[in-house]
């Protein structure tokens, strides 16, 4: 629009995750498809005049011009991500598209496998892959893919136990890798991992020391076993998104490093050492090769794992102090009579995580809800999403809302006192990451005993050095989202029994303080916190 001679603006109001969309004219472009429809935003930027002839097609509460046309030259403009699966009639948007083009949708995933297996039997003639497996979807896959076309001597696949892996991870993959043909070796790095990560607490920090190493550890495993490193290729599980996110696409800016995607493995791609068969897919397409392939569901609907496991999910502080702090001021009447009517208050957190916000990285704080009457009787999800929704729009400062879920003690104290201060000086320890273990494996049993397992994409479960000042002890957030190809995500709503005997069971550890859900869609959040 600003090059087509229209003017373009930061906005007070910006949107980030769902909105939505009202026609306002007829269009071949919105032929068919609901009005309202629920799309999904992400700027801090607006278009506030059209170029010449340009109109306006459809608009949100806080967007005028979200979707625009110039009927004669047939060009269409729109402020959402219609590519995304959260835009419900995203596809058809894409499909009228197509049309208007006068061409065929041409896509199908099972000529693209034929022609991948072909690609990677000449590219991979004379070649060997030592392949690092994580046990996920992606690498899995991958794994598999190669596994179809390579000698098993030409083919080495190594898990690399970081010490950041899931309870018990390591021996359940190897295991279920095994019953179904793939076998991998296992290397114990975790003494490495913990000693090269000792006093650090950046978040990008941290994901490229782990990047690293992973290929330190497969260069001394090269070496001990007197591999030829001319024959030998690195190969990796990396799909579209990791790439995107780490900045590595032409105009994509970096939301986070990808452990797969530091520079020493950005040298190793420039020189054509390293192949990663999945590297122009998303996730569902991922999964839809894995079943193409034949692999097992409780492999290829396993819930996504990042690279450098719990080490992101473990929060890290140095020597900065924080404070817990209201921020009523800040927000709106409405939101303000909202939290009023539910018994909340609100603070921002000392601690900072990821977003996505307009296309970009941001490093902010979470604003927690703090119930001071509260009932799960009475709990109705709608109520704090949709103050969830509002408030990252509102403040800068602020990409993620979390909601504290209160342990029977602190409901039966009438004045409900919330204690918590910035932790100073914790970092990645095996203490802290055997604490995370703990309450990661609960999470996951009870979502499989409560058969909710796959209605889920992903649930993190993130430990923050944020302390009760009373008992010392750290707190967790739970961080369950739905998706299909990570690109977005909405909250989990999980039922309210559920959610009461999920925070009961965590709270009987007696490891933590207090347990947060996080209500935050992508963007403003990303999916993990780091």
């Amino acid at each position: 629009m600003h090059k087509l001679g229209g003017k373009v603006e930061a906005t007070s109001k910006r949107e980030y995750g769902k909105a939505y969309l009202k026609i306002q004219e007829p269009s071949l472009i919105l032929n068919g498809i609901k009005d309202p429809s629920v799309v999904w935003m992400s700027h801090g930027d607006e278009v506030i005049q059209l170029p010449e002839h340009f109109k306006c097609i459809a608009s949100t509460d806080d967007c005028q011009f979200a979707v625009v046309e110039h009927s004669e030259k047939k060009i269409f403009g729109m402020q959402f991500h219609p590519e995304v699966s959260h835009t419900e009639e995203g596809q058809k948007i894409l499909k009228n598209f197509i049309k208007i083009c006068n061409l065929e949708e041409s896509w199908n995933l099972e000529l693209y496998l034929k022609y991948l297996l072909e690609y990677l039997k000449q590219y991979l003639k004379d070649k060997k892959v030592f392949f690092l497996v994580s046990g996920g979807v992606d690498s899995t896959v991958a794994f598999t893919l190669l596994g179809k076309i390579l000698d098993k001597n030409h083919l080495y696949g190594m898990l690399v136990d970081t010490g950041f892996l899931r309870y018990k991870e390591a021996e359940k993959i190897h295991n279920m890798l095994s019953n179904i043909g793939i076998e991998i070796h296992i290397e114990d790095a975790k003494d490495l991992y913990f000693e090269r990560l000792k006093y650090i607490y950046d978040p990008e920090k941290k994901r490229k020391i782990i990047g690293e190493l992973f290929i330190e550890v497969q260069q001394n495993v090269v070496k001990r076993l007197n591999l030829n490193t001319e024959e030998w290729l690195l190969g990796q599980g990396t799909i579209y998104p990791d790439t995107i996110e780490s900045g590595s696409t032409k105009f994509s800016h970096t939301i986070k490093t990808h452990h797969n995607r530091v520079d020493i493995i950005q040298k190793l791609i420039e020189k054509g050492l390293v192949v990663e068969p999945l590297k122009d897919l998303y996730k569902d397409e991922v999964r839809e090769i894995g079943k193409l392939l034949g692999l097992p569901k409780e492999l290829v609907e396993k819930h996504p794992f990042p690279g450098p496991g719990l080490a992101v999910r473990c929060l890290c502080n140095g020597e900065e102090k924080g404070i817990v702090k209201k921020i009523d001021t800040l927000l709106p009447e409405d939101i303000n009579k909202k939290l009023k009517q539910l018994q909340c208050t609100i603070y921002q957190m000392p601690v900072k995580s990821v977003g996505v916000q307009g296309d970009k990285r941001s490093y902010a704080h979470p604003a927690a809800i703090i119930p001071v009457g509260f009932s799960f009787h009475n709990f109705l999800w709608n109520d704090y999403l949709e103050i969830a929704r509002k408030i990252p729009n509102l403040i800068q400062e602020i990409n993620r809302v979390i909601l504290l879920l209160p342990d029977s003690e602190y409901l039966q104290n009438p004045e409900n006192k919330f204690y918590l201060e910035l932790a100073t000086h914790h970092y990645l320890t095996p203490e802290r990451i055997q604490i995370l273990q703990i309450i990661d494996d609960i999470v996951y049993n009870f979502l499989k005993e409560k058969d909710i397992y796959y209605e889920i994409w992903q649930c993190p479960v993130v430990l923050l050095p944020l302390i009760n000042k009373e008992n010392k002890k750290e707190c967790v957030v739970l961080r369950p989202i739905c998706s299909t190809d990570a690109m977005t995500a909405s909250v989990y709503e999980m039922p309210i029994p559920l959610l009461q005997e999920l925070s009961e069971r965590i709270y009987n550890t007696d490891l933590i303080s207090y347990v947060f859900y996080d209500l935050t869609t992508k963007p403003p959040g990303t999916i993990e916190w780091e």
